[in-house]
């Protein structure tokens, strides 16, 4: 048997049945973005790095204001998640050069959503062939690039794109 190392998943595992503090309210109020990754601030909304990525890349783009529902956005606000997914596809274009993506909201436990209280938006960089045996054989996901250097790529991308809409 091969073993796959994934030690930032830990902390999710151990921690999957305790209430925790929301962590989209928690992120930006951490007062460092590097180690919340979070990679982009608009008016009403943030870009995020996914801790528990379906694939490298794999961002999330949630509203400061705490709120499960979606429906009841104001215009301004569900206008700034559009941008900031536009934003996420230009800049994941730059980065990874995938095939494809996947984006959508998980509303409510039986939608999937793994937080049903603050809404967010899922952005994943998808490639041909990236759905492999590994999930259903041996139970585990690879991704293979860490957060940190995930971060590393993406931020500088991101401070060019808010440059751009500015000018």
């Amino acid at each position: 048997m091969r073993y796959i190392a994934a030690p930032w998943r830990a902390p999710y595992v151990r921690n999957v049945h305790k209430p925790a503090a929301c962590v989209f309210c928690a992120a930006p109020k951490a007062g460092d973005d590097r180690a919340a990754y979070v990679l982009h601030r608009g008016r009403r909304c943030f870009v995020i790095l996914n801790k528990y990525p379906y694939q490298s890349g794999h961002l999330l783009v949630a509203p400061f204001r705490h709120t499960a529902a979606f429906e009841r956005a104001s215009k301004p606000l569900s206008d700034e998640i559009g941008d900031l997914v536009k934003m996420s596809l230009r800049v994941l274009k730059k980065a990874f050069r995938p095939h494809g993506f996947n984006i959508g909201l998980n509303l409510g436990r039986s939608a999937g959503a793994g937080v049903v209280d603050h809404f967010h938006v899922h952005v994943v960089p998808r490639w041909t062939g990236d759905a492999n045996f590994m999930p259903i054989a041996g139970g585990t996901k690879v991704v293979i690039e860490d957060l940190d250097a995930t971060y590393a790529r993406l931020a500088p991308l991101f401070v060019q794109e808010a440059r751009k809409r500015s000018a």
